[in-house]
């Protein structure tokens, strides 16, 4: 199982990454070992998750969640039905 995971910087900046394992991700974060983003702005939280049978798939949704706004990220955090994965490809604003 792979995970698409939103990790929330101390800036309150988002950050989009995939992971096999979402808690341990996020300890290397908070070690300074994963991305130069949140080495620079940590801590940071884990926020969301979503799992996904397939590393392609994670990777999928990962990118396109790079391409939203903060704003609807924090929608997708919140719990919006509406951009929960399946629903939200058709519209990538």
């Amino acid at each position: 199982m792979h995970y698409c995971y939103i990790l929330q910087c101390a800036d309150g900046s988002y950050y989009v990454g995939v992971s096999d394992s979402p808690d341990r991700r996020l300890q290397e974060h908070n070690e300074g070992k994963g991305a130069d983003w949140t080495a620079e702005r940590r801590p940071v939280v884990l926020v969301w998750t979503e799992p996904h049978e397939s590393l392609s798939s994670a990777r999928n949704r990962e990118n396109q969640l790079k391409r939203w706004s903060h704003a609807k990220k924090a929608a997708l955090i919140g719990g919006s039905p509406r951009l929960r994965s399946g629903q939200a490809y058709a519209q990538d604003t």
